[in-house]
């Protein structure tokens, strides 16, 4: 049977190519866009000055650093993230991928203001795992903790070590600003073991998956705040 007049060409398999096309690809990601992402929205001074929380996980390195302005005072945004996780407010991102579906809540809920060093926010609807409550300092500074094994599964920081595993700090740094507006920097740092995948990890999947939900976050943080100003008070004051 003949070739149809229109048919085009078959083209070969070129891996020189191929691999060419690859390289070009991740080298555009790794110099172009990566660096980009790891300090979204943040000064080089709040990249480069030290950040709290370094002595939460035990060898840990700094990730990203994001940041964003929010209009709205310290006052008024911290209640917002208190309330966050599973089960509880959600976390302001895209509900589908980080709260099973369920919207995050809109307001503030007096119940969920109440939290210590120490205490459990589920990561995900099933409660299976979850962000420790590392450090706390109302209105100024929020640091969630998770640590999990190679497999997934949470283990206590307190207790044995598995002998593989990944160990991060997720923190919330509130300035104030004039004009009763609050510059939020978010940043943290982890460990991991083996070394190696945390790098692989955080190369494919970390950072861009920790970019695309926070960026979300700030958007929806900011919506939140302007929709309803509350009085000048931290929840440990509301009624």
């Amino acid at each position: 049977m003949g070739r149809h007049p229109l048919a085009l060409p078959a083209r070969s398999w070129n891996p020189p190519i191929a691999l060419a096309a690859v390289v070009s690809v991740v080298a555009g990601y790794a110099l172009g866009i990566r660096p980009r992402m790891l300090r979204w929205g943040a000064t080089d001074e709040e990249v480069q000055r030290p950040y709290p929380g370094a002595d939460l996980v035990p060898a840990g390195k700094r990730g990203a650093t994001m940041a964003a302005t929010i209009n709205a005072s310290p006052w008024v945004l911290w209640p917002w993230l208190v309330q966050m996780g599973c089960n509880r407010a959600g976390w302001y991102s895209w509900d589908r991928l980080d709260n099973g579906g369920v919207p995050s809540a809109r307001r503030i809920h007096p119940e969920w203001q109440h939290i210590a060093v120490g205490d459990r926010l589920d990561a995900i609807p099933s409660g299976n795992a979850w962000f420790e409550v590392a450090a706390l300092e109302p209105g100024t500074f929020l640091a969630l903790r998770a640590s999990f094994d190679l497999y997934g599964h949470p283990f206590d920081p307190n207790g044995s070590w598995p002998r593989y595993y990944t160990d991060s700090v997720w923190c919330f740094l509130l300035q104030e600003l004039p004009g009763k507006r609050t510059r939020l920097v978010v940043s943290g740092y982890a460990a991991a073991r083996p070394r190696s995948l945390q790098a692989i990890l955080n190369f494919v999947f970390w950072e861009p998956a920790h970019w695309i939900m926070q960026t979300r976050q700030f958007t929806n943080l900011q919506r939140r705040t302007e929709a309803g100003q509350l009085p000048n008070r931290f929840p440990h004051d509301l009624p």
